[in-house]
């Protein structure tokens, strides 16, 4: 079971870019996305700070974000990578059953990764990682290559760590579309 302590990169920089870039988002009425909480069980409470210094996660979660953008249902999970191969054991089943249930529900669901190497950050479609993932359930590479990746999904992060994601929501759209 994993712990608070061992999970990693708690208030990651791209999370802290993701929470930002929503908060503009908000404000400015183009999207109403919220971070996802995980539940856990605390464990170890400093009695000083009252902060949780050990806890548990009560379940898997199922994606680090969800919301509407101009009425249309969205939800996508954040992943860093700082090498140009992308692990597959960085994204859960239980993830990519979710995702496609909710594309299932005509909602739209995405991988926002960050390649810190690079930094440089990539909108990666559900259908598009769908295809990596079956890749590998059938004996395939259990990873991808950032050069296996569509070029024109690659973004810059705009001036005060502002990440427009809602453009390549847009261009997943208009290629739905056609």
């Amino acid at each position: 079971m994993a712990t608070w302590e061992s999970r990693g990169l708690r208030g990651s920089v791209l999370e802290d870019m993701i929470n930002k870039t929503n908060e503009i988002y908000r404000e400015k009425k183009l999207a109403l996305i919220q971070k996802v909480p995980t539940p856990i069980t605390p464990i170890n409470i400093d009695k000083e700070s009252r902060h949780i210094t050990l806890a548990y996660f009560d379940q898997k979660s199922t994606v680090d974000y969800i919301g509407a953008v101009q009425g249309i249902p969205v939800c996508f999970d954040a992943k860093e990578c700082n090498t140009d191969r992308f692990p597959l054991a960085n994204i859960h089943e239980h993830q990519m059953a979710f995702m496609k249930e909710f594309e299932e529900q005509e909602g739209v669901a995405f991988f926002l990764i960050m390649f810190t190497e690079i930094n440089t950050f990539y909108y990666m479609r559900y259908r598009e990682a769908e295809k990596f993932w079956q890749r590998m359930e059938e004996g395939g590479r259990k990873s991808f290559l950032r050069e296996e990746l569509d070029p024109d999904f690659f973004f810059e992060a705009g001036r005060n760590a502002f990440l427009p994601y809602l453009n390549m929501l847009e261009k997943d759209l208009s290629e739905r579309d056609e």
